[in-house]
């Protein structure tokens, strides 16, 4: 009794012997059904959505029958493509939500909201690959028509997009998809599209009330860039100093080169719709891809490095891998390696997305060069033999999938960089870093240890051949090169015939190498072919690339659309001013019979004449369009320029018509 009232009921110190430490629980994260149904806010706003539609097109068929013109009742494009002009925010911005949803099917547990039936998944995805461009169509669609009502529609319909799909962020931050927060990250380029969707339409209404906005949807020939475009290639260029004729210096080439990758815009060039889209939209794609690259590895690298314990000792074990004799130093062993590879991985990421960006920038730059050089008629700047600048079947069917094919690329290119990106790293640290600092596991560094016989002799056999014929084989006399000493030159490559072969297989490996990460690195872009030169048309990318190409300058050339718009403005002027200027666009102005107009000088007639030899020589394409080209067959032209084999063709025709003529006529005599 005495023992047990002497005892402390207080004291806990025995619970904690031997006590292991407590691992801190794993976060399970419920679904989460927000406040703002999606299943009902879809019905919702699909039937708003088909109300939308339906008014505007009333308003487009109201709009045809005041402008006088005939069309398709109800049909209403969403956005001219093949304008440079117009304002580009509003179709880039409906592109990007549109591409961000479609991102999410592929991991949605129901791609449509209206069902979460999960026995017909594919079935319900390819019908909301259908739903979702339509349920998106209003918005670009409103401001077609460049009216009031429809910048009110955008407005309402843009705002309700944003609204509710900030509600359900916020009533739902955390999903258990991939990563807690992946869908509210995934969601961010969707939340800013929308936002300035909301903001743009107000604007562009605003913008309408005052009277600054343009209502007119032809808009585009009467745009003053066309004639600023003109001016600048008929502008005469200053001459330009003579450039020395040294190499220039390391530090201008590499500031050339980085120079290269940095798009600067210009004021007299506009990118057209097309690629302002493909470029956003490729952006989009990086985005969502490392996003998912990251959380869908690294949360499980994190989880599977906090979870080793002693146990790992004698699984290595088992595969006669002993680290140390302590378990407890295995374990940091093992957490240190773990926590490497994550440290690689992060790092393969960001070389990815680094990579692809400076990738974007020199695309932008080339895009630029190969339309400029397209408009100037330079062919062989895209193409490696002669094509036709003119619309087809297959170049349709690219123009219309280009966008689509380039988000496409991107995604899978940056897979297959992420890849090989992390390989590297992980040989490049576990076999040369960390062997470096541990001065353990020193096997690559043995390897190459036991063949420094057979390296120094491949090193000394390349450096005889620099330095002989640096300075034994080569002469210069009279500012001229010469070979010299050839008997010895003859004995030498013979000598190091074999040795060369060995040489030889290691540009082989150095080769594939170099190619292979030229290729991965490139895979993302398609206006670069990955192959050589002259099968470049076998690459399916760069293809799409140049038939993409052709629909945009032979349907959006600037120098045509000016031409298109001076023609447009002639009607509405007076008889005399319209003969004026139709005559002043070929160059020539005639001096009609009637006395009372005014006659023109020789001068003027004369620079006419120049004005319009330049712009044929800058144009090539444009020959076709004149007068006295009209009765030449389609033959006789290749990309609107006159085929001078068929020319030439057509004159010994006819010299053999003559000389037959005249065979004939000494035969009868």
């Amino acid at each position: 009794m005495s023992a047990e009232a002497g005892k402390d009921y207080y004291d806990y110190s025995d619970w904690y012997e031997n006590a292991l430490p407590t691992k801190p629980p794993v976060e399970i994260i419920p679904p989460c059904d927000p406040t703002a149904d999606d299943g009902l806010y879809h019905i919702c706003i699909a039937a708003i959505s088909l109300v939308v539609m339906l008014i505007l097109a009333v308003l487009a068929r109201r709009q045809k029958v005041v402008d006088g013109l005939k069309g398709v009742p109800g049909l209403l494009s969403p956005v001219n493509f093949l304008d440079h002009t117009q304002h580009k925010g509003l179709s880039v911005a409906v592109f990007g939500v549109l591409f961000c949803k479609i991102v999410g099917l592929a991991l949605a547990p129901n791609p449509l909201p209206f069902t979460k039936d999960t026995q017909y998944k594919e079935y319900w995805l390819i019908l909301a690959l259908l739903y979702y461009p339509a349920l998106y169509y209003p918005l670009l669609a409103c401001g077609t028509l460049h009216n009031k009502v429809g910048y009110v529609l955008g407005s309402l319909l843009s705002w309700t997009h944003f609204g509710v799909l900030v509600w359900q962020k916020v009533d739902c931050p955390k999903t258990p998809q991939i990563y807690k927060y992946y869908a509210l990250f995934s969601s961010l380029p969707q939340i800013a599209c929308l936002a300035f969707l909301s903001f743009q339409y107000p604007l562009l209404l605003f913008k309408g009330l005052k009277g600054t906005e343009k209502s007119n949807a032809s808009e585009d020939l009467k745009s003053s860039y066309y004639r600023d475009y003109v001016k600048k290639i008929l502008k005469k260029k200053a001459s330009k100093a003579s450039a020395s004729s040294s190499r220039p210096k390391l530090s201008e080439r590499i500031s050339d080169a980085f120079k290269s990758y940095i798009y600067t815009p210009e004021e007299v060039f506009r990118f057209p719709l097309k690629l302002a889209i493909s470029l956003v939209v490729a952006f989009i794609a990086l985005y969502q891809m490392a996003l998912l690259l990251f959380t869908g590895v690294v949360p499980t690298l994190q989880i599977v490095r906090r979870g080793v314990d002693e146990d790992i000792a004698f699984l290595l074990a088992g595969f006669n891998i002993i680290l140390s004799d302590d378990r407890k130093e295995v374990v940091k062993i093992v957490v240190h390696y773990m926590w490497c590879v994550e440290v690689c991985y992060v790092s393969a990421v960001t070389l990815c997305c680094l990579v692809n960006l400076a990738m974007f920038m020199r695309s932008m730059v080339l895009h630029r060069s190969n339309l400029r050089g397209l408009y100037r008629g330079d062919i062989y700047n895209v193409y490696n033999c002669q094509r036709s600048i003119r619309p087809s079947r297959p170049a349709l069917v690219c123009w219309m999938g280009y966008t689509s094919y380039q988000a496409a690329l991107i995604c899978l290119g940056m897979i297959i960089q992420t890849l090989v990106f992390f390989i590297c790293l992980l040989f490049f640290v576990f076999l040369i870093i960390i062997p470096i600092f541990y001065g353990k596991n020193m096997m690559l560094f043995h390897v190459i240890g036991r063949m420094w016989p057979f390296w120094l002799m491949l090193f000394l056999a390349v450096l005889i051949q620099h330095l002989t014929s640096r300075f034994l084989f080569i002469k210069k006399e009279a500012g001229t090169r010469d070979l010299t000493n050839r008997g010895s030159l003859f004995l030498l490559t013979y000598l190091l015939f074999p040795v060369n072969v060995l040489v030889g297989m290691l540009l082989g490996i150095w080769r594939l190498v170099i190619t292979a990460l030229f290729n991965i690195v490139h895979f993302g872009r398609i206006d670069i072919s990955l192959l050589n030169r002259s099968v470049e048309a076998f690459d399916p990318g760069y293809r799409c690339y140049a038939h993409y190409l052709k629909i945009e300058v032979s349907q959006s050339h600037p120098v045509m659309k000016a031409f298109c718009g001076l023609l447009l403005q002639c009607p509405g002027q007076d008889k005399g001013s319209g003969q004026a200027a139709r005559d002043a666009e070929e160059g020539i102005q005639l001096v009609s019979q009637d006395k009372k107009q005014n006659k023109v000088s020789n001068g003027k007639r004369a620079r006419g004449h120049w004005h319009l030899l330049y712009t044929l020589v800058n144009n090539p394409s444009l020959v076709g369009s004149r007068k006295h080209f009209q009765r030449q067959s389609s033959e006789s032209f290749i990309n609107g320029t006159l085929n001078r084999s068929s020319k030439e063709e057509s004159k010994k025709e006819g010299s053999t018509t003559e000389a037959s003529k005249e065979a004939e006529g000494a035969a009868s005599n």
